[in-house]
C-alpha cells in the first residue's frame, strides 16, 4: 500500500492515527565512504558521499522537506509538540550509514528543525553514529555543541586482522581517538558497535577484543552476530522496498564468509562477552545490549517497550503503535519526490505500510518484551496465544522467573532465542 500524497490528511483507518504520538525520532542518513560487504543497511557510497559530485547538500534539503511534512501531519491531528495529546521528543537518533559525514552545521541545522517541529524535551538522548576512520569521525567538539549527547561508534573489530576480511577502513587505533575526542568533547555517553562470529575470528581474538573495548572505558556495548541475509531473496529491495540490492561482489564475500562461520563458536563468545561484561560493571538490558548504569539507549528502549516513534530518510521505519511504515530505499526517488526538478510541491516519498494485527501485535509485543531484561509478567502465561510457548520455555530452562516477579530469558535462552521466538508467532 503506498503512502497518501504529500499534504493530504491520512485517514484515521489508513495510517493509524489515534494510536500513540510518537516519543522518539529516527533521521536515516545513507552516506558511507565505502560500502561493507556484509552491511545491510540503506547505503549509498563513492562518489555519491565524497567528492565534487556528492549527494549530501541535496539529501539534507530533501529530508528537511520530509521532516516538515511529517512534523504537518503530526500538528493536524495532535495539535502542537509539547501537549497533553504530543509529548515533546525524549530521544532523536541520527543513525546510517555515516551521519558524522555530514557537515557539523547540516548536523546543527537538521536538529534545530527537529527542536523547532517537533519539540524535544529537556534532557532528551540524542544519538550520533560515527564511523572511528580520522575522516569519518567529525568534530567531536562541534557535534556535542549542535545538540548530540551520545556518540554510537561502529568499531565492530578491535582486531586489525578481522577489521581488513569486514572491509573497515579504521584501525583499532582509531577507535581508541574517537573514543578520547568524544570524552574531551564532554559528550555524555559514548557506546561501541562489535560483530563477532567474524569469519576467521577465534574465541581468543574475541577475547582481546573484550578486553581492549573495556579498555576505552565506554558507557555501552552493542554486539551483533555477523549475520549475512539475502534481501534480494527476501523480496524487499523491490521499488516499494526498504532496502537496497546486494551486489555481485557482496554477494560472493557473504558467500564465502558463511563458511567461516560456526554456531557453536558464536555462543561462546557470547557467553565469553556475558560473563566479562558483567564483571566489567556493564548489565545486560537487551539480547545485544549491555550498559553501565544510567547509558541504556533511551531511544532502542522505545523500540523494544513498543512505544510509537516517528522517521525520516530513506529507508527508515515508523511506527505509531497501530500501523508501520517506511520509506523506500532509493536516494533517487526520495530526492525527486521532496524537491521535485519541476518546482512542484514537494510530496512524501515513496514508501509502504502495513497494520499490525491485533493478534500480531501481542505476539510481537511479547517478542519485544522477551528480548530484554525486564521480560514479562506472569500472567503472559494465562494468555492462550502465550501460556503454552512461555510454559514450554519455563520447563526447557530457557525462561526463568527472576526475583522481582518477571519472566526473563535465561543465558541458554538469549541464546536459542529464536527457537521460542518463532513458537510464538
Amino acid at each position: 500500500m503506498s503512502l497518501p500524497p504529500d499534504g493530504e490528511a491520512a485517514p484515521t483507518g489508513d495510517l493509524g492515527w489515534g494510536a500513540v504520538a510518537p516519543v522518539g525520532l529516527y533521521l536515516h542518513i545513507p552516506f558511507c565512504v565505502s560500502h561493507c560487504p556484509y552491511c545491510d543497511f540503506v547505503v549509498v557510497a563513492g562518489r555519491e558521499a565524497r567528492g565534487p559530485a556528492n549527494r549530501i547538500a541535496s539529501f539534507v534539503r530533501a529530508l528537511e522537506q520530509e521532516l516538515d511534512l511529517r512534523a504537518d501531519a503530526l500538528d493536524r491531528h495532535w495539535g502542537p509538540p509539547g501537549t497533553a495529546a504530543r509529548p515533546l521528543l525524549d530521544t532523536v537518533y541520527l543513525g546510517g550509514g555515516t551521519p558524522s559525514l555530514l557537515p557539523t552545521n547540516s548536523i546543527a541545522r537538521l536538529l534545530a528543525l527537529v527542536r523547532s517541529r517537533f519539540g524535544v524535551a529537556d534532557g532528551a538522548e540524542v544519538t550520533l553514529e560515527v564511523n572511528p576512520g580520522a575522516d569519518e569521525r567529525g568534530d567531536a567538539g562541534a557535534i556535542r555543541a549542535a545538540g548530540v549527547t551520545r556518540l554510537s561508534i561502529g568499531a565492530q573489530s578491535l582486531d586489525p586482522k578481522e577489521l581488513r576480511t569486514l572491509g573497515r577502513r579504521h584501525s583499532p587505533d582509531d577507535v581508541a581517538e574517537t573514543v578520547r575526542a568524544a570524552r574531551a568533547s564532554g559528550l555524555a555517553s559514548v557506546s561501541l558497535d562489535l560483530l563477532y562470529d567474524i569469519p576467521g575470528a577465534t574465541l581468543e581474538s574475541w577475547a582481546a577484543t573484550l578486553d581492549t573495548a573495556l579498555a576505552l572505558v565506554p558507557d555501552h556495548l552493542s554486539l551483533y552476530a555477523l549475520t549475512l541475509d539475502d534481501p534480494d531473496a527476501e523480496g524487499i529491495t523491490g521499488p516499494g522496498g526498504d532496502h537496497l540490492p546486494v551486489s555481485a561482489g557482496a554477494r560472493r564475500w557473504r558467500d564465502q564468509a558463511r563458511r567461516g562461520q560456526d554456531d557453536d563458536r558464536a555462543a561462546a563468545m557470547y557467553e565469553l562477552a556475558d560473563r566479562r561484561l558483567a564483571a566489567a560493571g556493564f548489565a545486560w538490558y537487551e539480547i545485544s545490549n549491555w550498559a553501565r548504569p544510567g547509558h541504556r539507549s533511551r531511544h532502542n528502549l522505545a523500540y523494544w517497550e513498543g512505544r510509537a516513534w516517528e522517521a525520516a530518510g530513506p529507508g527508515a521505519h515508523a511506527f505509531d503503535g497501530r500501523t508501520r511504515r517506511w520509506n523506500a530505499a532509493r536516494l533517487d526517488g526520495y530526492i525527486a519526490a521532496l524537491t521535485p526538478s519541476d518546482g512542484s510541491a514537494p510530496r512524501l516519498p515513496p514508501g509502504l505500510q502495513e497494520p499490525v494485527t491485533a493478534s500480531g501485535r501481542e505476539a510481537e509485543s511479547a517478542i519485544l518484551a522477551l528480548r530484554t531484561s525486564m521480560g514479562l509478567p506472569p500472567s503472559a502465561l494465562d494468555r492462550p496465544a502465550l501460556g503454552p510457548t512461555l510454559t514450554w520455555a519455563l520447563e526447557a530452562g530457557l525462561l526463568e522467573p527472576t526475583r522481582d516477579d518477571r519472566l526473563v530469558l535465561t543465558l541458554a535462552g538469549r541464546l536459542l532465542s529464536n527457537e521460542v521466538f518463532v513458537r510464538l508467532v
